[in-house]
């Protein structure tokens, strides 16, 4: 059960930092709430950042119903 609770917290850290990242990547105009008016597709470490951000929220979810059902 402990092992559960460290990995929630690591997890959570982790999509945090990643999640952060991504607003930083945006430019200041994403972070204020302005729209970008030309459409771009995510490229390189920005994909990369995307999918692993994707990635870590789904096991963060499934580790949380684990420990749920353990509980």
């Amino acid at each position: 059960m402990t092992y559960l609770n460290i990995a929630q917290i690591v997890l959570s850290v982790a999509l945090i930092l990643a999640i952060m990242l991504q607003v930083k990547g945006g430019g200041m105009g994403g972070i204020f709430g302005q729209a970008d008016s030309v459409y771009r597709t995510r490229r390189g470490i920005e994909r990369t950042l995307f999918q692993l951000t994707i990635v870590l929220a789904v096991i963060f979810i499934v580790i949380s119903i684990v420990a749920l059902r353990i509980s």
